[in-house]
């Protein structure tokens, strides 16, 4: 079963805003075991948003598509929709009263521009937006499946969590397809080919493996198609785990940030962070993982050298000796969060994010990160690239990786 990804809308098309919904979609959807052929971008006219149809259809036999459906005159996907499978628009009484109940939990009021989002394509099957006006439109016909859906992103990823993959799932999908995912680190994607040369070359057939790379880390998603190959899957498993050995970080499809809330809950501990370059991004992946209060205590962003003095009571004499981006600097950081907020462990960074205040000692991509336990300190200097946005985000892949190193040193292993 092969799908195809659409995203509609001229905001996307000139660059106002990026695709991420896309991008989400895909992973996720891959990570299921369903099949992505192509992505396509389309503006808001009718006739560019058939033709994207007519081509989607031809090679894939699932169509979901995000954007056009909203209150506005510009949202015209579910007109050209109706014209498309020759239907019409009828008022549905269900979706209505849930646009109702969600105005009426957030105090709004309601005009005529919502009241026409009950409005709906007669021959489809209509799925109940639980997080916006908007509903979901389901077709079929001749075989193929298109679904609309909102292009707001919160709204799209409770519609492919919540209602759209199981659906999928149960309709095509069965425990026929098996997969496993290991989480590496240490090593670039060339190298990790070459380590596993050997491997893949033994690997059957009907098996397959592909590497999904993001910011220092790598994710190995190893598949097979059939039941029979339980038995096989397992033992695959196994050279794979033995072959990776150093550079494998841990099985499954779990975050980082979700497995150093694992470490962290089993061995009783909390912890600070401390951020100067990242600006609060290490803080932020932390607390995305729901009950994160249970062992995430805050964090103190000191971008300013200011800010560490005063704050974290860093060694002015420390920043003026050896620099702000150094392991005097970080150690500090580390130590001195840990003691301000009380808790067991923490992580401090400070680097040059670029694209800026490089030097020849110090070029942009230089980062220091120190992770604390207890009394126990690693301080690791890290050199990356020149982009800000990678920067910042391999600094905080980095940092949450060195803790959990560090706590799986820890009696209590998890």
């Amino acid at each position: 079963m092969k799908i195809e990804i659409i995203t509609v809308g001229d905001e996307i098309l000139i660059g106002q805003i990026i695709d991420t919904n896309s991008a989400w979609m895909a992973a996720e959807l891959t990570r299921e075991g369903f099949e992505i052929v192509a992505i396509t971008t389309v503006g808001d006219q009718a006739q560019n948003i058939i033709r994207a149809l007519d081509t989607a259809f031809s090679r894939a036999d699932v169509l979901l598509m995000t954007g056009g459906i909203g209150p506005t005159k510009d949202d015209i996907t579910k007109k050209t929709l109706c014209n498309y499978f020759n239907t019409d628009l009828i008022f549905d009484e269900s979706v209505f009263q849930n646009i109702n109940r969600l105005f009426a939990h957030k105090n709004y009021k309601l005009n005529e521009l919502t009241k026409n989002q009950a409005f709906v394509p007669k021959d489809c099957t209509v799925i109940q937006n639980k997080a916006g006006t908007a509903p979901l439109l389901w077709f079929e016909q001749k075989g193929k499946i298109l679904v609309s859906m909102p292009g707001v992103p919160f709204e799209m990823k409770v519609a492919i969590t919540g209602e759209i993959i199981p659906r999928l799932r149960k309709q095509f999908l069965s425990i026929d397809y098996l997969k496993s995912s290991f989480l590496v680190s240490g090593i670039t994607e060339s190298a990790l080919a070459i380590l596993l040369e050997d491997f893949e070359a033994k690997l059957p057939g009907n098996f397959s493996l592909a590497y999904l790379p993001s910011y220092g880390l790598i994710r190995l998603r190893l598949s097979a198609w059939g039941k029979e190959n339980l038995s096989e899957m397992e033992f695959q498993e196994g050279r794979l785990r033995e072959t990776l050995h150093e550079v494998l970080v841990a099985d499954g499809d779990q975050p980082l940030e979700a497995l150093l809330g694992e470490a962290l809950r089993s061995n009783n501990l909390t912890v600070s962070t401390a951020e100067s370059c990242t600006g609060g991004s290490i803080a932020h992946r932390i607390t995305l993982v729901p009950g994160a209060s249970a062992y995430y205590k805050g964090s103190v962003i000191s971008y300013d050298n200011t800010v560490k003095t005063s704050m974290l009571d860093v060694d002015s004499k420390s920043i003026e000796t050896y620099g702000a981006v150094s392991r005097e600097v970080v150690e500090q950081m580390a130590q001195n969060v840990s003691e301000k907020l009380k808790t067991d462990c923490s992580i401090a960074v400070s680097g040059i994010a670029g694209p800026d205040g490089g030097t020849l000692e110090k070029p942009v991509g230089t980062v220091w990160i120190c992770t604390r336990m207890h009394n126990e300190t690693v301080t690791q200097k890290y050199q990356f690239g020149t982009s800000r946005e990678e920067n910042i985000n391999r600094t905080t892949n980095m940092a949450i990786l060195q803790m959990i190193k560090m706590l799986k040193k820890y009696k209590k292993p998890f």
